[in-house]
């Protein structure tokens, strides 16, 4: 139902999406995405880690709609290209991806602890990006989350904090990075005039656009 709620803000319908892809098996990116797509009959992507997860013995291949990716092989969707990417994260086999059509790239980043080489030459010479600026740590290190928490979410498999999600954005500036919308943010542990004040003070980053995807509702269409 949330799933058919959130496309209808969008102005979508289940008819009009060509795929899934789950990044990896934590509750709040699944949902019932699985059950979802195979009602209505959507190829479903993820890696084997995530897979072995969350497999379910009743649909062990989403009644044929499982796709296996793999980091960095392009999953060719007609006129959009998939490449997914290994990151730090504790899950399986968590990936996140570079969207492409012809020159154009996006990139979707979020759920790591930190930014490894890999991930960056991932993400080189996308125009937009989807970022994560998870956490303030002061507003983590004071939260009522408990220590194994605050451990977790500001550890190097967690989530980036906004100083983290900082020196990405100014890594990739120089290749071309022209619009950044700043995600999952914890709502106890951050707010989004801190994520954006440490994004639009990164060297280099003067001239991004910024935004802020909203747990709730998203954000609105950007043109790429």
């Amino acid at each position: 139902k949330q799933l058919d709620q959130r496309l209808a803000l969008a102005g979508l319908q289940a008819a009009q999406i060509d795929a899934i892809f789950i990044t990896h098996e934590h509750g709040d990116h699944i949902g019932c995405a699985p059950q979802w797509a195979v009602r209505h009959r959507i190829p479903v992507w993820m890696s084997h880690g995530t897979h072995a997860a969350i497999a379910h013995p009743d649909l062990p291949d989403l009644d044929g709609l499982l796709r296996i990716a793999r980091d960095t092989e392009t999953i060719d969707l007609g006129n959009l290209q998939l490449t997914p990417f290994t990151v730090p994260h504790d899950a399986r086999e968590p990936l996140q991806l570079r969207c492409s059509q012809g020159d154009t790239h996006l990139g979707i980043l979020t759920d790591l602890g930190h930014a490894t080489p890999h991930v960056l030459a991932q993400l080189m010479g996308c125009q937009a990006l989807l970022l994560e600026c998870n956490h303030d740590p002061e507003l983590l290190a004071g939260s009522r989350y408990p220590s194994f928490l605050k451990q977790r979410v500001g550890g190097m498999y967690g989530h980036l904090a906004n100083h983290a999600a900082a020196e990405i954005a100014q890594a990739l500036a120089v290749g071309g990075l022209r619009r950044i919308v700043a995600a999952h943010l914890s709502e106890q542990n951050n707010r989004p005039e801190l994520a954006l004040a440490a994004l639009a003070g990164a060297e280099g980053c003067a001239n991004i656009t910024l935004g802020v995807a909203h747990a709730a509702f998203g954000c609105d269409w950007v043109t790429v």
